[in-house]
């Protein structure tokens, strides 16, 4: 009997959001997709319902912003940290409709209608393969390179062997690349039952908050979301005695929300018991085996950020897979993906954490020291810092580096990366632009560098307050380094790490 034998540049495990994501972006470059996926259909009912403005700036990346934006709200009003006798003890600030990445900075979403929308992308790609109903049962790493894969169609009952480049674990908690890659995950502390329930209310429901609220009641904390039209969600903390079993029944749940909404005001689409962890993989890769998303950490859901990680996690992954594979990088590349998304995913947690320590207070005697603590003045309005990537493809201690850049509306209407495309972007004084030597334009030329002159106001004013002349933007929008002057500018293009040179001519 002979074996089919298929290859791909990149096989991703998992169709989900990261997973799917990632296939887009790899699909806008050209590489050779497959993304296997055990399901049949979308998962229907509500999970992950927040994405921040930096992923839709992702979304906007991959050409699907006005598709997205179609089944998505924005929350203009944040997040409201309220005590047991509704004194708001501090507030996680909302943004204007144009926040930093040209976009309000927080939204809410149906999961299933977005999955929906990013695989209807996959469709303008003709180098990229959906395939549901197809299980991966074994990867192998190759002594050659890449890696093969056992993959059974489930409705036909045949398996294919398929080679890939590069394999990349998109396949969530139970991840089978993670065990493969034999990578353990560090426990960050937090492990929490919380009933989680999300309904669609009827047309005689009472008026709710327009606004996520945080019940910070040491008898029973409780997180209230807006999520979009009829759909909210209620996360409600396990207390000791609780009947796991029995809390997720209709009887037992209107009885904890009695005080907003009454059965018949509502359906209740879905009630589960999660367990919010605080985990991440200590390693995130291995040879040709990458993992993504829930398969490399898991946050508890306080900063709304468990998805928000993964798609910053591909955004990151896809522009290195695509320059080792036009050549442009080496293969050290890679490493970077970990040692950068590790530190900065860690740092989201830990805040998270840090949160969840302040909704889950049950002593009562701590959550009165915390209450005085915080209504002593007005309430604390808060943003989190952005945190910087850790170690890789960027150079310099100033604040902006490893961080990223803002999207300004530049003078002509269009958004900063709408001028600049998908790959690098060199942003810099007009004057300073004349003086670099050739090497440095042809390193321009070979990785197809584009550059933009600091013509327009709102790129002129960044230069002048970070009090440099240049700015070189990674395609992930991330800043790999600043320069003063022509020196500086020609070291820093020319020493990045994992990223190669051009071929010398022959003789």
């Amino acid at each position: 009997m002979t074996v089919q034998r298929r290859e791909v540049d990149v096989a991703i495990i998992g169709a989900g959001p990261a997973g799917v994501s990632l296939a887009n972006l790899l699909g806008q470059r050209g590489l050779a997709v497959a993304v296997f996926e055990r399901d049949a259909a979308i998962y229907p009912l509500p999970r992950a319902i927040h994405f921040d403005g930096e992923v839709m700036r992702v979304f906007e990346t991959m050409g699907l912003r006005a598709e997205v934006e179609a089944i998505s709200r924005p929350g203009l009003k944040g997040m409201h940290f309220v005590n047991a006798a509704g004194e708001t003890l501090l507030v996680r600030a909302g943004t204007s409709a144009r926040g930093p990445h040209g976009c309000a900075n927080n939204h809410y979403f149906h999961q299933p209608e977005l999955e929906a929308v990013l695989r209807a992308g996959l469709a303008r790609f003709p180098s990229v393969q959906l395939l549901p109903r197809h299980e991966v049962g074994a990867v192998e790493a190759l002594p050659e390179g890449g890696a093969e894969l056992a993959v059974t169609d489930l409705d036909h009952g045949h398996t294919t062997a398929w080679r890939a480049r590069w394999v990349v674990g998109c396949d969530g908690a139970r991840s089978l690349v993670r065990r493969l890659l034999g990578s353990p995950m560090t426990d960050l502390g937090l492990h929490q039952p919380w009933l989680v329930f999300d309904v669609l209310l009827n047309a005689d429901a009472p008026t709710l908050p327009d606004h996520t609220v945080q019940h910070c009641d040491p008898a029973r904390p409780m997180t209230y979301c807006n999520v979009t039209a009829r759909r909210r969600r209620w996360e409600i903390m396990l207390m000791p005695g609780d009947d796991p079993a029995e809390l997720v029944k209709p009887e037992r749940i209107w009885p904890l929300v009695a005080r907003w909404l009454r059965p018949g005001q509502a359906e209740i689409e879905r009630a589960v018991i999660y367990t919010f962890h605080s985990v991440i993989a200590q390693q995130w890769r291995r040879g040709p085996l990458l993992l993504a998303g829930d398969a490399a950490h898991q946050t508890p859901p306080f900063l709304g950020q468990g998805m928000c990680a993964a798609i910053r996690d591909v955004a990151n992954l896809a522009w290195k897979l695509d320059a080792v594979w036009r050549g442009r990088a080496d293969d050290h590349l890679l490493d970077s993906y970990g040692s950068e998304r590790a530190p900065h995913v860690h740092a989201f947690i830990d805040l998270a954490v840090q949160l969840g320590a302040l909704i889950q207070t049950t002593d009562v005697d701590a959550a009165r020291a915390r209450d005085a603590r915080f209504t002593a003045g007005a309430p604390e309005t808060f943003e989190f810092p952005a945190p910087r990537l850790g170690p890789g493809v960027w150079q310099g201690d100033s604040a902006p580096v490893a961080q990223v850049f803002p999207q300004p509306q530049l003078d002509d209407g269009r958004g900063l990366d709408a001028a600049i495309g998908g790959g690098w972007a060199l942003i810099a004084r007009p004057e300073l632009l004349d003086t670099v030597g050739e090497s440095t334009r042809a390193w321009w030329r070979w990785q197809a560098v584009a550059v933009l002159p600091a013509t327009d106001a709102a790129l002129q004013a960044w230069l002048q307050q970070q009090g440099v002349a240049a700015v070189l933007l990674r395609p992930d929008r991330y800043v790999a380094g600043t320069a003063q002057d022509t020196a500086a500018l020609e070291r820093l293009t020319l020493s990045l790490p994992g990223m190669t040179t051009p071929p010398t001519p022959p003789g």
